[in-house]
């Protein structure tokens, strides 16, 4: 028996012991486990066609930051308290070369270097020894990515395959989305990133949660249970083959991927063609109980990015708290577990095997880190830097799989 099951075998919740988070993955900030391995991969930040010459605000990994735009059209990304007398470059005004400080007019640019101070004599004798703390930024798929780790470290920026060689009808579209409400009215999710995370890795929820606790909230094929479930390593980090066999002499065979550290691969959701998927999302940790999320992928004419769930001709933001209560979806369960869920109270089994191999790479390449190496996933040369993703729904008759 368990420690709780023996204080009480009748099972009363009186005298619980007290329960914890896992502290080791839950953390994202400076100089924690978890946090020092996101460090070490790019991340999205924004959409690229809305960082402009308006400063904006930006929190991501536990630290703010301004994002700005500058008039040449390149963008920056600094730590937001002006080095000289310490206000906030959010007042700033961007300028041809960079940011200038409201207080003083300290210009900074892109990279950090200071440009001008023009109280001071000559406009800053020794400026050029000057630079305001930055990050490097780089822009691909529609969004800004930044890199917060160790310089003398910092990777390639990666492509994805099913993102690349777009058909002359296929366009390429992001969107943020943050909680997983199933519409775009939540860009920032307010709990802890692991929550969606697991969820990756977590195929058996999708015939409970979405098709038969609920109702069909995707495809009408999710209402069969899975015959078969494998869940496998791969290069870049856990995938699961989820086998269902069709009423129409059909096996489907889904296949969903994690990208190391915290991105996801997931096919289509609702129209199930024979095909690979065409979207790749990361989850982006804001601090330990807030994340957000940003979607890129490829569309054909007429087709959007996302499609709002239809709750009984409702959007998610337009429904009761009764409502969600009645058909609740993945936003309702991850937030049901708190802002960080208290994992010490997790009750683990035979179908969260994938989440199981995830925490346990996480830990192992946390591990990695702190002993000087290089995590899984990233590159530093060009030729090895393209992630080749394995998710599709993919089709085959039942005769040929016997």
């Amino acid at each position: 028996m368990t420690g709780l099951q023996s204080r009480n075998a009748d099972g009363s919740a009186y005298g619980r012991p007290p329960q914890h988070i896992d502290e080791e993955l839950a953390r994202v900030g400076p100089g924690t486990p978890c946090g020092e391995l996101f460090r070490r991969y790019w991340h999205p930040i924004a959409e690229a066609d809305k960082v402009t010459t308006r400063p904006q605000n930006v929190r991501i990994l536990g630290e703010d930051l301004v994002l700005f735009r500058d008039k040449k059209g390149r963008a920056g990304l600094l730590y937001p308290r002006c080095m000289h007398r310490g206000t906030s470059l959010f007042y700033g005004k961007v300028e041809e070369e960079g940011i200038r400080c409201c207080y003083h007019g300290w210009l900074f640019g892109v990279d950090g270097q200071c440009l001008d101070q023009p109280c001071e004599p000559d406009h800053g004798r020794h400026r050029d020894v000057a630079r305001q703390p930055w990050y490097p930024v780089e822009e691909r798929y529609g969004l800004v990515f930044a890199y917060m780790g160790p310089p003398a470290k910092k990777p390639i920026l990666p492509r994805y395959d099913i993102l690349e060689n777009l058909d002359p009808d296929e366009r390429l579209e992001c969107a943020r989305t943050g909680g997983q409400t199933g519409d775009q009215s939540m860009p920032i999710a307010p709990y802890n990133w692991m929550h969606l995370n697991d969820n990756v890795m977590d195929p058996y929820h999708v015939w409970v949660l979405h098709s038969t606790f609920t109702g069909p909230q995707f495809a009408k094929e999710f209402a069969i249970p899975v015959q078969s479930v494998d869940f496998f390593a791969w290069e870049q980090g856990v995938c699961y083959s989820a086998v269902r066999e069709l009423s129409d002499g059909r096996i489907l065979d889904r296949v969903s991927s994690y990208i190391f550290p915290c991105i996801m691969s997931v096919p289509a959701t609702r129209n199930l063609e024979d095909a690979r998927s065409t979207r790749i999302s990361w989850i982006v940790p804001i601090d330990d109980t807030h994340f957000t999320t940003f979607t890129a992928g490829k569309v054909k004419p007429r087709a959007p990015l996302f499609q709002n769930v239809d709750f009984a001709g409702k959007t998610w933001a337009e429904m009761t708290i009764e409502e969600h209560q009645d058909t609740p979806g993945d936003f309702e369960a991850q937030f049901g577990q708190g802002p960080i869920s208290l994992h010490s109270e997790e009750h683990l089994a035979t179908s969260d095997r994938g989440i199981v191999m995830m925490r346990r790479m996480l830990r192992q390449q946390i591990k990695v880190v702190a002993e000087g190496g290089d995590p899984l996933g990233v590159a530093f040369n060009a030729d090895q830097a393209t992630v080749k993703v394995p998710s599709g729904n993919f089709y085959r008759s039942r005769t040929a799989a016997e």
